[in-house]
């Protein structure tokens, strides 16, 4: 296991996927909301469309399984990643502080969403002076 362990988390209303990785191996989880999607039927492109699905416990479910990650990569459609990153602020800081980068991400597979992580990964850690 590498001393920088990754997360990538691809978030929006309805679900949360969290992909912890190292150079070799991937950890994949998927968090729901409790409450069922089918009430947040608001037309798209209302105003109150992303608003109605804001879910404090949900964000609070996908926090708690990053405890223990050095660095995450914040990723997904508009809204609900920046509401998430939002929330973590305000009431998990110590979470919050290992947000890395907060992508624009549509809808990829896990694969592809590991792939884009490692390789944005990579070039960020170059940056990083080495701690060995």
């Amino acid at each position: 296991m590498s001393h920088h362990f990754h997360a990538v988390i691809w978030i929006d209303h309805h679900e949360a996927r969290i992909l912890e990785f190292d150079a070799s191996d991937v950890n994949a989880a998927t968090v729901r909301p409790h409450h069922a999607a089918k009430h947040l039927h608001v037309k798209s492109g209302s105003a109150s469309s992303w608003r109605a699905s804001e879910d404090p416990k949900f964000f609070d479910d996908v926090s708690a399984r990053l405890s223990g990650i050095h660095e995450i990569l914040l990723v997904g459609p508009a809204n609900a990643k920046l509401a998430f990153l939002k929330h973590l602020q305000k009431r998990h800081a110590t979470v919050a502080e290992k947000i890395v980068g907060v992508e624009t991400v549509d809808h990829p597979s896990d694969g592809q969403l590991v792939h884009y992580a490692r390789n944005y990964f990579k070039n960020a850690d170059r940056m990083l002076p080495q701690l060995d």
